[in-house]
């Protein structure tokens, strides 16, 4: 009995007593490790545990700010910004990873997370859990680099299509696209060829509406560096669209570009001004509402473009402006843009939108368009403006600590309440 009541006590000891134990120093490391502010995925938690997320920026003592662009590869430069604050200030550091066009998404998380790691390390150096980090390198390094036998030169090809219908109504499309480009530090050079059809089929009654649609163009863009403020290049196309009312048509409109910002600090921000002007040249599938069945017009654009990524969020926008040389009340001026903005603790608001002042329709059809026409959007109709707009707002409050991943019945989240509106 004595012997029983011993083991009870034991059993006791190693099921509440020694966790609890274990748990506190768990706990205690924990409370020690580096805060962090940043958009973390699952998998980023689960792969680098040893730092606290917390899900406001004045809590962190590094915050992370992440962005990312396409490459003339086709791949993504991924790039992090980590900057110190509180007991860190005054530490900034930039790091990269470039991925491939064949790379799947578990080899680019993958790399992603390393690229995080290595950057973490000199912050998390000053905390207590340094003492549990081991460094490794895995790889014997080569002392000759292969040279590319393509120069920089990729090409990408590219065929969909779609059926889809039922008793009264069939649809399909085919859309192709080629492409070819060479992104160096000095040239930037891109060629598009693309085809697009669409064809649709409605059984209303006795009636039958027929509909289809296409275009194909080809594109180049040539852009030279000049320095790292300055850019000089040119864009050109061929092609024809029926909505468009465009038979053919075939543009040439050389350009200069300003950046107020380095290119090199593109990722964080930029402020590019572009001034092109050129020729567009058109043969109309129908007499336009000018009686015009082509013509040539010199044209001119002026566009000024503003993005910024910062703690407090981002900054997105550009406006354009153009008009024909021939008559300067056919322009056209346009805005659109988003803002993403980080108010208050857990509070985040964001808005989008875009607008123009249309007054360029040279192109339009001088018959009047049919009903069918008009409500399948297969032609261009005459309008003044556009716009469109979107907004919406997140708050989240609880716990600041962001760390746990629990995967069970799906990814649903967790760590406090948060309330979505859009």
């Amino acid at each position: 009995m004595k012997r029983s009541a011993l083991l009870f006590v034991f059993s006791i000891f190693f099921l509440q007593v020694l966790p609890q134990k274990l748990a506190s120093q768990s706990d205690t490391l924990r409370k020690d490790a580096l805060n962090v502010f940043m958009e973390a995925s699952d998998y980023i938690r689960k792969e680098i545990p040893y730092v606290n997320y917390v899900r406001d920026i004045k809590d962190a003592g590094v915050y992370i700010i992440s962005t990312s662009q396409r490459t003339g590869s086709g791949g993504i430069e991924y790039s992090y910004f980590l900057v110190g604050q509180h007991q860190y200030a005054g530490m900034r550091d930039t790091l990269t990873y470039v991925s491939s066009p064949d790379e799947t998404s578990d080899i680019i998380r993958e790399k992603q997370v390393n690229a995080l790691k290595m950057g973490l390390m000199r912050y998390v150096a000053k905390t207590p859990l340094s003492r549990y980090m081991r460094i490794s390198f895995s790889e014997p390094l080569s002392e000759t680099v292969s040279s590319d036998r393509w120069n920089s030169w990729v090409f990408k090809s590219s065929l969909s299509g779609f059926l889809n219908g039922q008793k009264s109504y069939k649809s399909s499309y085919i859309s192709g696209n080629l492409s070819a480009s060479r992104i160096t530090e000095d040239w930037k050079i891109n060629l598009n060829a693309r085809y697009y059809t669409n064809n649709s089929k409605y059984i209303i009654g006795e009636d039958i509406v027929k509909s289809s649609s296409d275009s194909k163009y080809i594109t180049a863009l040539v852009v030279k560096s000049v320095s790292d403020h300055w850019s000089l290049g040119g864009s050109t196309a061929l092609g024809s669209s029926s909505y468009s009312n465009k038979k053919r048509y075939f543009n040439l409109m050389p350009g200069i570009e300003y950046d107020l910002f380095p290119y090199s600090e593109s990722t964080r921000r930029q402020l590019r001004i572009l001034y092109s002007a050129g020729v567009n040249l058109f043969h109309y599938t129908d007499s336009t509402i000018y009686d015009k069945i082509k013509e040539n017009l010199w044209l001119q654009t002026l566009s000024a473009s503003y993005e910024v990524v910062q703690k407090w969020g981002s900054i997105d926008f550009t406006l354009t402006y153009s008009n024909y040389f021939h008559d300067w009340s056919k322009n056209n001026l346009s805005f659109d843009g988003y803002l993403s903005l980080r108010i208050a603790k857990g509070l985040n608001v964001t808005f989008g939108g875009g607008a123009s002042l249309i007054h360029d329709q040279l192109n339009l059809v001088k018959q009047d368009l049919t009903y069918d026409e008009i409500l399948l959007q297969r032609k261009e109709i005459a309008t003044q403006y556009e716009y469109f707009i979107s907004f919406g707002f997140t708050y989240t409050f609880g716990s600041i600590y962001n760390n746990v991943v629990n995967p069970r019945f799906g990814n649903t989240g967790g760590g406090g309440m948060t309330i979505i509106m859009n």
